[in-house]
């Protein structure tokens, strides 16, 4: 398997053509997979915000008050509200913001971006990565007549481990996960309980030759990956009422209140 970045992409502008411009920069097959950073989709949409576009509520203010910035200042009550706005449910409200996303991601902050954003103070998430995803996929398919995966990725941190990795936020072209359940391994013994989450796998891949910061490489090509005759699923996020951890950090939130 090969993992490469696209190289020459333009800064990219509300209503520019994200489809577009990666045809242009990379020779694409068939049977790649396009991992592209939320980034260039959320400003192809124009899903920067000014902060001054932001009046914050009564909650946005208490809880911009309990918690403070990377700086070690209080966080901006405009930044809370931003964030409150783009949650579904919000799971924890200090020592940071955990929401649920509209489409289903949990994360902090609700994946909302300061930096790279020209023209804005914030950046907001795609609002239906998958539909990102599976629009470029078709855009592709037009222009060159090829028609790889696609991946809409970002940045999130981890329980338990410190840094970020590489996720799928939306996909198009390929499964989200290979299934291993009634698989074998060595020794003859059934797997029970083996998800593997592909998409994930392949965003945190890609996010290591796109890198962070100034690298100007929002997007890279997975080549010849192979999916392997495995079962496959569409899903990625865990069902609500499985989820033991978000029942937990209900509870703790409910007792702390």
């Amino acid at each position: 398997m090969e993992v490469f970045a696209v190289e020459g992409l333009p800064e990219v502008r509300p209503a520019d053509d994200v489809a577009e411009l990666l045809v242009e920069q990379a020779d694409l097959r068939d049977d790649d997979v396009l991992c592209v950073a939320s980034t260039i989709v959320s400003k192809a949409n124009g899903r920067g915000r000014s902060l001054s576009s932001y009046a914050p509520g009564e909650r946005a203010e208490r809880i911009a008050a309990t918690i403070e910035d990377i700086a070690g200042e209080e966080k901006d009550p405009r930044m809370a509200q931003a964030i409150l706005d783009e949650c579904e449910e919000v799971l924890v409200e200090s020592p940071f913001i955990l929401g649920v996303t509209e489409f289903g991601h949990i994360t902090v902050n609700a994946g909302i971006d300061r930096s790279n954003v020209p023209g804005a103070d914030l950046l907001l998430l795609p609002e239906d990565p998958t539909a990102e995803a599976e629009a470029i996929r078709d855009g592709i398919r037009e222009r060159a007549g090829v028609e790889p995966s696609v991946i809409v990725t970002d940045t999130s941190g981890r329980p338990f481990r410190l840094g970020q990795r590489g996720v799928a936020l939306g996909w198009a072209g390929l499964p989200a996960s290979r299934d291993w359940r009634g698989e074998h391994d060595r020794d003859g013994r059934e797997l029970e309980a083996t998800v593997q989450a592909v998409v994930d796998e392949l965003a945190a891949a890609a996010n290591l030759v796109t890198g962070e910061g100034d690298g100007g490489t929002p997007a890279a090509v997975v080549r010849d990956f192979d999916f392997g005759d495995h079962a496959g699923s569409e899903q990625l996020y865990r069902d609500e009422e499985k989820d033991v951890v978000r029942q937990a950090l209900r509870e703790w939130s409910h007792v702390r209140d």
